[in-house]
Order: C-alpha cells, then sequence, then structure tokens
C-alpha cells in the first residue's frame, strides 16, 4: 500500500502564520503576567500582539501567502489576544472587587469580541458589497476594543486614585466598548491609507514611525491614554464618512437608472375586425 505524501508547504505560507503564532504567545502571556500582578508587562504584551497582528496580514498579502489555514488561525488568536486576554486582566485588575458583576462584564467583553470576529469572517465573503465599503469596518474591531478598553488602567498609572467609582466606572465603560464592538457603527479602517507613498514622502514618514515608536516606548500611558481618547472622539467623523459615500453612491446609481418608458395603452381588440401590422409589432406595456 503506498504511503501518502503530504504536500510541502512554501515558507511565504509559513511565514505569517509563525507571526500570528508569535501573537498568540503575547497574548497568553499577558494573562499569566495579569495573574502575577504584571500589570505593566500585561498591557506590553497586548500592545506587542496589537502590532504583530497589524504585521501577519499585511505580510501575507505582500508574500503572496494567504490561505484559509492562516485566517482562522488569526481569528482564533485575535479572540485570544483582544477577547480574552483584556477581560481577565481588567478582571484581575479591578472588576474582581465587584465580584459576580464585574465577571459578567468581563464575559460580555470577551463573548462580543468573539461575535465581532464571527461577523467580520462573514461579511468577507458577502460578494455584493460596494466597493468603497473596504474603507470602513462594521463596528470596533477586535484589536482597537482592547486597546481602548484598558483605558482605566492607563489612567490609574497616570496617578489617577483607585476608588470605588473608578471600579463602577470601568465596568460601565468595559460594557460600552463591548457594545460598540457589536453594534453596526461604521468605524474608520485605514485599509486604503498609505498604499502608495510618493517618494519624496519616504523619509518623513520613516521618521514619523520611529518618532511614535519612541514616543510609545518613552512615555506608554500618555501615549496610549492619548491614542485611546482620540479613536473615541473619532468614530462619529468615521460614521458621517461613511453615510457622505452612502448617498454618494446612491446618487450614482440614480443617475446610471434608465428612465421608465411611459405606459401606453394596449389595444382594443373588436372581434372580428383584424389588427394592422403597426399593432402587431408594437410592444406589450411594462407592468
Amino acid at each position: 500500500m503506498r504511503r501518502r505524501r503530504f504536500r510541502r508547504v512554501p515558507v511565504r505560507t509559513l511565514a505569517p502564520n509563525l507571526v500570528t503564532l508569535l501573537a498568540l504567545c503575547a497574548g497568553l502571556t499577558s494573562i499569566r503576567m495579569a495573574f502575577e500582578d504584571h500589570y505593566v508587562l500585561a498591557l506590553a504584551a497586548i500592545v506587542f500582539a496589537a502590532v504583530l497582528d497589524g504585521i501577519d496580514g499585511r505580510l501575507a498579502r505582500y508574500l503572496k501567502g494567504t490561505s484559509r489555514f492562516g485566517a482562522e488561525l488569526d481569528s482564533l488568536s485575535d479572540f485570544v489576544n483582544f477577547g480574552v486576554a483584556p477581560a481577565l486582566i481588567l478582571y484581575f485588575w479591578g472588576l474582581h472587587d465587584l465580584k459576580s458583576a464585574g465577571w459578567i462584564a468581563a464575559m460580555a467583553f470577551a463573548i462580543c469580541a468573539g461575535l465581532r470576529l464571527a461577523r467580520f469572517n462573514v461579511m468577507i465573503e458577502e460578494p455584493d458589497r460596494p466597493a468603497w465599503t473596504a474603507n470602513f469596518f462594521v463596528g470596533v474591531p477586535a484589536p482597537a476594543g482592547a486597546i481602548t478598553v484598558l483605558l482605566p488602567i492607563y489612567a490609574a498609572l497616570l496617578g489617577v486614585p483607585r476608588s470605588g467609582f473608578l471600579t463602577w466606572a470601568m465596568l460601565f465603560y468595559t460594557l460600552s466598548v463591548a457594545a460598540l464592538m457589536v453594534s453596526r457603527l461604521p468605524v474608520f479602517s485605514g485599509k486604503r491609507v498609505g498604499t502608495r507613498v510618493p517618494p519624496e514622502m519616504v523619509g518623513p514618514l520613516i521618521v514619523l514611525v520611529v518618532l511614535a515608536f519612541a514616543l510609545l516606548i518613552a512615555y506608554p500611558w500618555i501615549v496610549l491614554t492619548a491614542g485611546t481618547l482620540a479613536y473615541l472622539a473619532a468614530l462619529p467623523f468615521g460614521w458621517l464618512s461613511y453615510r457622505r459615500y452612502e448617498r454618494r453612491s446612491l446618487d450614482n446609481k440614480a443617475e446610471l437608472a434608465p428612465a421608465s418608458p411611459m405606459a401606453s395603452p394596449s389595444p382594443t381588440i373588436i372581434p372580428g375586425i383584424s389588427q394592422s401590422k403597426d399593432d402587431e409589432e408594437r410592444p406589450s406595456r411594462l407592468n
């Protein structure tokens, strides 16, 4: 009996999956760090996982190594990194003081992250979506939701005193971010921004990226707090931009639609009298 030979996996397909697994390791490590009360390291691991999540998909497209296996692995990794891990970090840090109410809020966030990822996977396969909808996510994406929901911890690390009010505020804030993830709110995706960079902008762009990483390393909680607040403030602008695209699309459809012909009455048929040739060639009325 001949042994079945498996096809060799090309490196260009393997490389993005290794990045995804590295991100998964970062997410799992953040849970361990939170359990051991090392919240600075836990937050750093979440941010690192978010950076890797932005790299693996682009790397797969660049290397032409996209695969169904990689897409499923990325989705499962995102659920752990940006659903389960942030929920447990919040619970270990402060929600546990609220006992069952805090645990329900943590579970709600993780479940909403899973629902958000499942909806994203389904919507990718819709063939009839207009091209301009690729500029927007439906609801806050899971990585952004994970970075955003940790805002109370950033504030505490900046010196905001921990109190019962902050704990209850964190509970309602967690539920609000969870609702934003599963909502129908159009959120600007940025997928089509920066696909082509003019030659004269390459140098300044590299400097800005290096400066952003340097500020994140030097002043992490200030940068994360400011970035989170700016992101939340920009959400209404994404909705307004989506409405403009939608109105423009409807106007274009109205202009391209052919004018409906005016209805003409059907000829009356009288028994015993034959119709003329012109009457026979006349089209029937459109209903």
